[in-house]
């Protein structure tokens, strides 16, 4: 279940409100757990490079799109975070960025400060519980006072926690100390910083997906699975500032394809295939399928630059494979 975890962090992670400049730079990482693999542990390092490597489109997170007859339009993959190592994009792809004419992102309405409090109004039960229960009631007896214990040394009380879905609990413990300390000063992730720039110079900004949308996907897992994800997170405690460091690490390398099997390999886990395989299949799969054909009609007209999760891009079914599928070319750049 950490790697479920990790896997949410990478890919579905979402960070509201709007920048502010002149903030002191968190520069406190935790470990590459990749660094020293080759003595320590060579067999898993071959094991994670065949993985990858058997993994379509597992090299690059910026790719030339292209179809005969239409401008061409680049896809460039992110990792939501305002981590400042994953804020910077290669200068292709930035040029690509200030000449697009449509910058689409994941979720538009990210931008938006009233998104939130408007889905809280009017789809509470995305977030909350509406029939009666509890976080607490849902919690094994065995572990609620240890739980409780955790979440205290966190400065978070449970009591407070029970009307809130296990989901969003994950969410907001899943984050390295940095990257509390930079959303608590508001700073942005890249995508977010894109669609805003891109709005202010008065080009076309869309979205693939609402946000009440990446909601309801995660909602959309069954409960008891949250409630393990949440022990899990709970459990995991400060090793997600290694892992973390990891899945930047890979990302800034381009080796895109092994940030899954790293983190679902190198981290001693109980996750069991069908959890991994439920989450695979709602939170990547399904979703990719929903942007490839959102972002279809936006592509036919050309001149897009198109920021989505890296982890959205490798696989069979991955971005890459699907727009391919639907005729385009695509080059790694």
């Amino acid at each position: 279940m950490k790697k479920l975890l990790l896997l949410f962090i990478c890919v579905a992670f979402l960070a509201p409100a709007a920048a502010r400049a002149g903030q002191a730079l968190c520069t406190s990482h935790g470990i590459n757990l990749m660094d020293g693999l080759e003595k320590s542990n060579p067999a898993l390092l071959a094991e994670l490079t065949a993985e990858a490597a058997a993994t379509p489109n597992s090299k690059g997170v910026f790719w030339k799109i292209e179809k005969d007859g239409i401008e061409p339009s680049y896809l460039f993959g992110t990792i939501h975070l305002s981590d400042p190592r994953v804020m910077k994009m290669p200068q292709a792809a930035s040029e690509a960025y200030d000449s697009a004419q449509t910058v689409v992102i994941e979720a538009a309405d990210i931008t938006h400060r009233k998104t939130f409090p408007r889905i809280m109004q009017e789809q509470p039960d995305l977030m909350l519980f509406n029939d009666g229960t509890t976080l607490e009631s849902h919690l094994p007896k065995e572990r609620r006072a240890d739980i409780e214990k955790k979440l205290a040394q966190r400065g978070i009380v449970l009591a407070a926690m029970n009307k809130i879905k296990p989901w969003v609990l994950s969410n907001l413990l899943a984050s390295t100390k940095c990257e509390r300390a930079r959303k608590a000063r508001g700073e942005l992730f890249l995508d977010e910083q894109l669609a805003i720039e891109a709005q202010k110079q008065g080009r076309e900004v869309k979205g693939l997906e609402s946000i009440a949308e990446q909601f309801a996907a995660m909602n959309s897992l069954p409960l008891d699975f949250h409630i393990r994800n949440l022990i899990a997170t709970v459990d995991f405690g400060d090793k997600i500032e290694d892992s973390m460091e990891t899945a930047i690490n890979l990302y800034l390398q381009g080796d895109v394809g092994m940030i899954a099997p790293a983190l679902r390999k190198i981290v001693p886990e109980d996750l069991s295939d069908a959890d991994y395989a439920l989450f695979q299949k709602v939170i990547l799969t399904d979703r990719n399928h929903l942007m490839v054909d959102r972002a279809a009609p936006l592509l036919e007209k050309g001149g897009v630059f198109l920021a989505i999760g890296a982890l959205h891009l490798p696989g069979k079914e991955g971005v890459v494979e699907l727009l391919r599928q639907k005729g385009y070319r695509l080059t790694a750049l």
